[in-house]
């Protein structure tokens, strides 16, 4: 069993920047590919980052890549998202999720989520 508890969200200026985290109990963080998705008022859910177990590799959506950073801590069981350049088409709420042993891209192959954090953009 793995719990996720995202921190970092708020309010922006466009162009500005934020760093969610998500913190996950248990000990086997370090097996599960993490991710971050968002969903914003009338939308579906959207993917959009993953890394891998180890954090050598990562995956953008097209939308935010060049502007966002995922990483990860294994000794800390935290993954992050830096977010910058953000845009008024930024703002949702962003969660956390978790895979074991691998990235992923659909909300469907996740085992684990967060609840979610708030991320408001105004411009």
């Amino acid at each position: 069993q793995v719990q996720l508890v995202e921190s970092g969200g708020g309010l922006v200026q466009a162009g500005g920047s934020l760093t969610l985290s998500c913190a996950a109990s248990g000990r086997t963080f370090s097996s599960y590919g993490m991710g971050w998705f968002r969903q914003a008022p009338g939308k579906e859910r959207e993917f959009v980052a993953t890394i891998s177990v180890g954090g050598l590799s990562t995956s953008y959506a097209d939308s935010v890549k060049g502007r966002f950073t995922i990483s990860r801590d294994n000794a800390k069981n935290t993954v992050y998202l830096r977010m910058i350049a953000l845009n008024v088409e930024d703002t949702a709420v962003y969660y956390c999720a978790a895979k074991f042993g691998t990235r992923f891209f659909k909300s469907s192959e996740c085992d684990y989520w967060g609840q979610g954090t708030q991320v408001t953009v105004s411009s």
